[in-house]
């Protein structure tokens, strides 16, 4: 076995029966994106591959040409919910959209393995593909989290160069206390995350784990940061935006006013133009030579 699937100290049988039933039931209870379908919707079902990486075969869901460039894509859920298909509806509008083609992640969650795990395969995944076809990666929420570590790991290790991270209202800071309030992503749920897939205190200021805690953010890709003014997570959003502009890297920072953390769903109005202005973001990155 993996021993970093292993390391659960701190973690309560009632955590771990939690993360059971989030994880299980997110294909039922996961319906944030039914109002944002606006391109794609005719587009076939996504094939499927599997891709070898340190911790097993991982699948993907694969939209449009198999040769065209890809946006690869890592979905939300707090690093508890393995669900890919939450996302879908965006895959959907990139791939019409944007006309490339995309690769949604399925990786694997607590709490059924523990940091990195989810980190090691969404890089490996990102690398392998953008060795065959020039990359974006992106996500939402802890997708977001895992695209900007995604980065980091491939900096570092020199694996591959992404043409561009879009980083949507990113949980990006696991070693920090989240303010207290009516926020969607509340301090329980943080407290629950850390346990279950965090479980080693020392690890969660690790810059793969906590990208914006990262000493050095020189040399990663030209980002997109999305966020939400009313969302407990803004503030990861906004320092990794300010840090990454301090470090000389090109940042766009979308900030949708008056909305938590379901950004794009609580005002598909605006939606709209900010789906199309990440998407545009995303054709020009992968178009450009």
């Amino acid at each position: 076995p993996n021993p970093a699937a292993l390391r659960t100290p701190g973690m309560r049988i009632s955590d771990r029966l939690s993360a059971m039933a989030m994880h299980a039931s997110a294909r039922f209870t996961v319906r944030y994106g039914d109002d944002l379908r606006f391109a794609g919707t005719d587009l076939p079902r996504p094939t499927r591959r599997r891709i070898p990486t340190r911790h097993g075969r991982v699948t993907v869901h694969e939209y449009g040409e198999a040769s065209a460039p890809a946006y690869v894509h890592f979905h939300g859920g707090a690093w508890l919910m393995r669900y890919p298909q939450m996302d879908d509806w965006w895959c959907r509008y990139v791939a019409a959209t944007a006309e490339v083609r995309v690769v949604n992640v399925d990786f694997r969650t607590g709490p059924y393995v523990a940091y990195p795990v989810a980190q090691h395969q969404c890089h490996d995944v990102a690398a392998a593909i953008a060795a065959e076809v020039p990359v974006v990666v992106g996500g939402f929420s802890s997708g977001g989290g895992l695209a900007a570590s995604v980065c980091l790991q491939a900096r570092d290790a020199g694996s591959f160069v992404p043409r561009l991270q879009v980083l949507g209202v990113p949980a990006l800071d696991l070693a920090s206390d989240l303010p207290r309030g009516a926020g969607m992503i509340s301090p329980s749920l943080r407290a629950l995350v850390r346990r279950v897939y965090f479980p080693d205190p020392a690890t969660r200021a690790e810059p793969y784990a906590s990208p914006v805690l990262a000493d050095d953010l020189s040399g990663l890709p030209p980002a997109i940061v999305l966020t939400a003014e009313r969302d407990t997570l803004r503030a990861d959003g906004d320092s990794y935006a300010r840090r990454l502009r301090e470090a000389g890297i090109e940042v766009v920072h979308d900030l949708t006013p008056r909305v938590d953390h379901y950004f794009l769903t609580e005002d598909p109005v605006r939606a709209r133009t900010t789906m199309a202005m990440v998407a545009g973001h995303v054709r020009d990155a992968l178009a450009c030579d």
